[in-house]
């Protein structure tokens, strides 16, 4: 969990155990939602409010894990809901105008007890669209795009937000 910047190149953090779950927020209907719920869920569809899930996190897919499991070995499956919630209504006021589709976090408890982030929040962790709908996220290299292409577009992505 971050601390504070020592240096540019340095920072203090403290130590919290990584679960084997992790927390998604879609803002539409996209990839797994569409190929797992053939039919239920038009591509591109909107939702308003976000829906929140949780994956267990094994090789080599994902599995959806359901929420009174998570809280039987004791995870506070609200209060993770809400930092997943509030950090999409961040990410979403921060990358505007660019469309944040979907993204995942890994969640776990901090030294105090409270849920933190305890993974990093990139376009390798997201699904994000410019303006023309064009991808600036993983969805690059699914696409087969060239590590020079994702570098590139993810360089002009990291100037677009910090200005």
């Amino acid at each position: 969990m971050f601390r504070e910047r020592l240096a540019d190149n340095a920072y203090r953090a403290d130590y919290v155990p990584a679960p084997p779950f992790e927390v998604i927020v879609k803002n539409l209907a996209t990839g797994s939602t569409t190929i797992k719920y053939p039919g239920l869920f038009e591509e591109g569809r909107r939702f308003d409010p976000p829906v929140v899930k949780f994956d267990f996190r094994v090789d080599p897919e994902d599995q959806p894990i359901g929420e009174d499991y998570l809280r039987a070995l004791g995870v506070d499956t609200d209060a993770y809901r809400r930092v997943a919630l509030e950090t999409n209504a961040a990410l979403r006021s921060w990358l505007a105008p660019l469309d944040l589709w979907d993204f995942c976090l890994v969640i776990g408890d901090g030294p105090d007890g409270e849920p933190v982030i305890n993974s990093e929040i990139s376009p390798d962790c997201m699904r994000l669209r410019d303006p023309e709908g064009n991808p600036l996220d993983k969805d690059l290299f699914r696409q087969g795009a060239t590590p020079e292409r994702i570098v590139a577009v993810w360089t002009d992505l990291v100037h677009r937000i910090t200005g």
